[in-house]
């Protein structure tokens, strides 16, 4: 049981002044595994006043001093990886070899990265008779989700830590674990008191409130693009920065001159990666009509093997749904699909086969999807792939197009020439040819719902920038 009882404020553990703590379940066993403190408006009031006491100093701090705590950050990743890994997996569900890459992986290099960059990194620069100066945008907010917790998390304090920003950080309420293991890991290299601060509790009550402080300049948000316009709506009033990492529903088109045995045995893990919670997975699949019979035979029968279990088994493939609302929520999805006439290919309704308990679903496949069905329109945040197929390229645009999100992409073809101009005509934020790897140094974000503002890389490091213009 991971009991913590304490909020991290001002370098130091503290009682939370709200009542109550909030239960951390497993969701491949339905178990309790442990407690965070509800904290309060108080709380946050405190962590914020931290945060902006500790920003004269960290704002001036050394850049060297900033290089050794991220690296100091990464080497801690690396040494505790398989705790990290293991405290995931319990409170998320996702299957562990995916945990100790992505999970745990990511964040450590994205903490390396920017170590990296501050190396040669160019703070000021002579604009005709201007010296342009960037310097720390303020005390900074963070709100992030449990789909991918840590890595979320870093990708929001390792910049703001480079920038030589101060922070409060309120981890998901359904995985919040590894967050507190980070403010361990935090406080053990020494990081100094006030910079970074950690509040946990309900985002009704304290993610709003956090959003509208007025002594905070900037908030970061990743989750819902619901939740998301509440945080807007919630900092509009004191004009702070506002960048939102949101939802997606992402198209993966394959050209007419794709390899249709590639695409299908690549478009299930591009959909299923993390048991589909995923805000970038590629969950609808755009083909060709005449390819359409050999991908939807090879996704089946891929799909009918693809093992769903316990995610500490390194054999499994998908886990289960973070929370039983969760698991609810993209059963509704899969009847819609059903209901609204869309040819179920694999998978279903029900638990998969050997599984007795926990939040899972069946990994699933429609085909014959139309744009007015629901599974086309919304984000499922599950293992549920939808096809649709295309008669000509222009066609294949507009479906990939046809969406209110616009975060990632994939496209499919024989020249990479031809795949990057039909990218370059998505209106999506990243999108990846035949199969091209995530890269932490790249910005990622979206364009319509799916958000406001990049993170990764220099692009990520400029959000927590501020611009001054010193004419001579």
């Amino acid at each position: 049981m991971h009991v913590r009882d304490q909020l991290y404020i001002d370098g130091k553990w503290i009682d939370a002044t709200g009542k109550g703590s909030i239960d951390v379940i497993n969701p491949a066993t339905e178990e309790i595994i442990g407690k965070v403190p509800i904290g309060s408006s108080e709380d946050v009031d405190k962590a914020v006043a931290a945060a902006k006491s500790a920003f004269e100093m960290w704002s001036k701090s050394d850049i060297n001093h900033r290089i050794e705590v991220l690296n100091a950050l990464s080497n801690a990743f690396k040494e505790r990886g398989e705790e990290l890994a293991q405290t995931i997996t319990a409170e998320v569900g996702t299957p562990i070899g995916y945990s100790r890459v992505a999970m745990v992986g990511t964040p450590r290099v994205v903490s390396r990265s920017y170590a990296k960059i501050l190396e040669d990194f160019s703070w000021e620069e002579v604009v005709r008779n201007s010296l342009i100066c960037k310097e720390p945008v303020g005390v900074c907010a963070f709100i992030t989700p449990w789909n991918f917790p840590l890595h979320q998390i870093i990708g929001k304090v390792a910049p703001a830590i480079a920038a030589g920003c101060t922070m409060i950080l309120k981890p998901s309420k359904e995985a919040p674990l590894s967050a507190f293991i980070l403010a361990d890991i935090l406080d053990d290299i020494g990081l100094p008191s006030g910079v970074f601060n950690l509040v946990s509790g309900h985002g009704s009550e304290i993610g709003n409130y956090m959003s509208s402080h007025p002594d905070v300049d900037m908030v970061s948000f990743t989750g819902s693009t619901g939740a998301g316009v509440s945080v807007s709506q919630s900092a509009a009033p004191t004009i702070k920065r506002v960048t939102l990492e949101l939802g997606g529903k992402s198209a993966n088109v394959a050209l007419d001159d794709a390899d249709p045995i590639l695409v299908a045995k690549k478009a299930i893990g591009a959909c299923h990666q993390n048991s589909g919670q995923t805000c970038s997975a590629l969950t609808r699949l755009i083909i060709p009509e005449e390819m359409s019979e050999q991908i939807c035979e090879i996704i089946a029968a891929k799909n009918n093997s693809y093992l769903v279990g316990n995610p500490l088994d390194e054999n499994t493939r998908c886990g289960p749904m973070v929370s039983s609302r969760q698991q609810s929520s993209v059963t509704e999805y899969i009847q819609s699909g059903i209901n609204e006439g869309a040819t179920l290919i694999s998978g279903g309704l029900g638990m998969p086969d050997g599984v007795a308990k926990g939040f899972y679903v069946k990994p699933t496949i429609f085909a014959n999807v139309t744009s007015e069905m629901k599974i086309w329109k919304e984000e499922i945040f599950g293992p549920v792939l939808v096809i649709t197929t295309y008669k000509n390229e222009s066609e294949a645009l507009s479906l990939a197009n046809d969406s209110i999100y616009g975060l990632s992409g994939g496209v499919w073809s024989a020249s990479n020439e031809r795949a990057i101009e039909f990218a370059k005509k998505m209106r999506t934020g990243q999108v990846s040819i035949n199969g091209g790897a995530f890269n932490v140094s790249a910005p990622f974000g979206g364009y319509k719902l799916s958000g406001n503002g990049r993170e990764l890389g220099t692009h990520g490091l400029d959000e927590f920038l501020e611009i001054k213009s010193i004419q001579m």
